[in-house]
């Protein structure tokens, strides 16, 4: 699903596996979204699965949901579950959670 308003603000939820982890994937999730402006967080889940929560602008964050799709060099991600949330504002910046 993508948002109609580019400027609208939203908040995107998405879950990657594969070989995402030990390849700095959250280093470079985070470096994505702050570069695109949104704040929110990334955190490994379980073994071979990272999660990210962000909010900002449609636009970038269609963006950013690319770049989370495409992952670093050295990361493969095999599947990725991507929902568009109503934003919250309760982010001010990027930052790296510990794993669950």
């Amino acid at each position: 699903m993508t948002q109609t308003d580019p400027g609208e603000r939203a908040r995107l939820h998405i879950w990657v596996s594969g070989r995402v982890q030990g390849v700095s994937f959250r280093a470079f999730v985070q470096q994505s979204g702050m570069m695109l402006g949104l704040s929110g967080w990334v955190r490994n889940v379980g073994y071979d699965q990272v999660e990210t929560l962000a909010e900002g602008e449609c636009a970038a964050l269609e963006e950013f949901a690319q770049a989370v799709q495409s992952g670093p060099r050295g990361s493969h991600v095999e599947d990725a579950r991507v929902e568009w949330e109503t934003p919250t504002g309760e982010f001010r910046w990027f930052e790296v959670k510990h794993s669950v």
